[in-house]
This record gives C-alpha cells, structure tokens and sequence, in this order.
C-alpha cells in the first residue's frame, strides 16, 4: 500500500477485533477500540472507513512460533477477504506472532489494572500488528531510496 494513506489495523478474534489506525504519513500506528464481531459489524467498520478516510486494512495473521499457520487462519481469512471485499479497500495479512504479548508487556509497564488491560488489549495488539508493518514499509522505501 501507498504512503500518504490512512490504513486499519485488525487483530481479529472469534468474539472482539481490535481496531487500530496509521497517520497519514504511515509513520505510527494508534489503537482506537474494538469491534464485536456479529452482524452490527459492517456498520461500524464503514462509519470508522468514512470518518477517519481509511485506504485500507493490515490484518493480523495467526501463525505459530514454527511459521505454519495458527488454527484461527482460516477464520481470519474468511472474515477479513470478506470484509475487505464489501467495503472495496484493499488488505494486506501481516504476521502477529507475539502481538498481544508485547501490547499486554506494554499496558502492564504503563500502569494499567487488570480490567484496563482486558479493555485495550485488541487494540493495542491491532496497533503493535499494525506498527510492525508500517516499519516495515518504511524499511523498504529507504531500501529503495539509498
């Protein structure tokens, strides 16, 4: 995906997806909230698409420590292709291994309680998904530059 652009990173599980979203220089990644999974979903994914001019998805992508993919792939797939599909952005899968424990390492260390915690951990792992590929892309275009 092209810089300039605002993107969202997904971390879905089966019941929440935690939501996070890029500036518009594809520079940080901020956590926003999370989405319940059901059948309101749609709605609140294109209200946030309209409202912050969303260009896209990043995805988490369950694989397991040995690369092979995590049992919740097929899920995230079916869910996130379809999603992509209906609002007609492009997505982008990118590998969330140890996502939701560095963002849990990183609440804990900002002071946040046990129920803080439970609240923001979807989007803060969306947001530490999301920064891995942001970096990613500015890697390479500095790659590509020198």
């Amino acid at each position: 995906m092209r810089t300039g652009h605002r993107l969202l990173g997904l971390d879905v599980g089966t019941v929440r997806i935690g939501v996070a979203i890029s500036d518009e220089l594809g520079i940080i990644a901020t956590p926003i909230s999370f989405i319940s999974r059901g059948p309101d979903d749609r709605a609140a994914f294109r209200k946030l698409v309209a409202q912050h001019q969303i260009d896209g998805f990043v995805a988490g992508f369950p694989r397991g420590l040995s690369g092979r993919e995590g049992p919740q792939a097929h899920d995230v797939r079916s869910y996130t292709d379809s999603l992509a599909r209906d609002l007609q952005l492009p997505l982008v899968y990118w590998d969330e291994r140890l996502t939701t424990v560095i963002a849990e390492r990183s609440l804990i260390s900002g002071g946040r309680t046990r129920q803080q915690r439970r609240a923001e951990i979807d989007s803060a792992a969306a947001a530490v998904m999301l920064q891995g590929y942001l970096d990613r892309q500015a890697s390479q275009r500095r790659s590509e530059a020198g």
